[in-house]
């Protein structure tokens, strides 16, 4: 297509990329998949590289007007020491081509002090060392001379072609029909979710409207919102059908007692105060850009969710990624 828009999706083979790549195709971009395996399909143009060698990612970039940088570290494993190089990569690749990167974010920036009501301009001041990695990112994309980047900010995954998170590996049993729920928050406090085809429909709309943007732009995706009464174990129970569906709260002794053992248990345990803590992304400026925030249902949202695992009585999709250990963002909250 002449004139067509190409962008490059670093991670397009996961969740959180998967998604964006199938919103960019769907808003007339042509979409190139850096991955480190041969691929095919999807629509997508796929560029054997590794996000860790800048040269490949030079490569895969040549001539795009978009990065979506949507890698993590697998396993919460060495996370600063790939996940900074990896951004940085994609950050140089961005500024060579003149490109706009937009990196999706999380709230592990954000420690207790930062209120229940987060702003873009509100404190960060991360208690864990992933949250002190996630604002050094941030912030070395805003010293970026000549890039151009735009950082959402988002909940925990779930849906779309999420597997690695707390949904989906941690509430329910993908594959298997629901037999019970394992509730993470505390009682009492609500969570901040993000429905993966809402997030990455608000990815493609930025990015079509990103040359009217800031050179360096934050926004917050507000999502799902479930609070005490309406919470995600109680959405996940009303679509079941079943009022019975036992709830149980996650096992945190477990987690405690093999910690000094795993390494990604220790990770998932560093995190447990987001589940104890209010953090409501405030998503007015988002809003006040696009003029709305692409939503669907909560109740829509978990059905399809729950359909695509499998745990409605449905065909499960074929699991990408380690459905066995949530981490985000990106996939879920990494």
């Amino acid at each position: 297509m002449s004139g067509q828009r190409t962008a490059l999706v670093i991670g397009a083979s996961g969740g959180a990329g998967g998604e964006v790549a199938q919103a960019l195709l769907a808003h007339g971009w042509r979409v190139r998949g850096l991955t480190r395996t041969p691929r095919t399909g999807q629509g997508i143009e796929w560029v054997l590289g590794d996000a860790m060698v800048v040269g490949d990612v030079l490569r895969a970039a040549e001539g795009v007007a978009l990065i979506f940088h949507g890698a993590n570290p697998p396993g919460y494993r060495n996370w600063r020491g790939l996940a900074i190089p990896m951004l940085r990569h994609a950050a140089a690749a961005a500024v060579a081509n003149g490109a706009r990167l937009i990196l999706p974010g999380n709230i592990y920036n954000y420690g207790p002090d930062a209120g229940n009501v987060l702003t873009e301009s509100a404190p960060q001041h991360p208690r864990t060392r992933k949250g002190a990695v996630r604002v050094e990112m941030e912030q070395m994309l805003a010293a970026t001379a000549g890039l151009r980047a735009i950082v959402l900010r988002a909940g925990d995954f779930f849906g779309g072609r999420g597997r690695s998170n707390w949904f989906s590996a941690a509430m329910v049993k993908p594959g298997r029909p629901l037999r019970g729920v394992t509730d993470p928050c505390a009682p009492g406090v609500g969570h901040a979710w993000a429905y993966l085809p809402d997030l990455a429909e608000t990815v493609a709309q930025l990015a079509d409207i990103e040359a009217r943007l800031p050179a360096f732009e934050t926004f917050h995706f507000g999502g799902h919102w479930t609070d005490p009464v309406l919470c995600m174990a109680e959405a996940i129970r009303r679509v079941s059908g079943n009022p019975d569906l036992p709830i149980k709260p996650f096992p945190w002794i477990v987690m405690w007692l093999g910690a000094p053992f795993l390494t990604f248990l220790r990770e998932m345990i560093e995190m447990r105060y987001l589940w104890r803590t209010p953090h409501r992304l405030d998503n007015a400026k988002l809003v006040a850009t696009l003029g709305a925030e692409p939503h669907t249902d909560l109740d829509e949202a978990v059905r399809r969710s729950l359909q695509d695992l499998g745990c409605l009585g449905t065909p499960a999709q074929t699991l990408r990624g380690n459905a066995a250990l949530p981490h985000a963002g990106h996939e879920a909250i990494g």
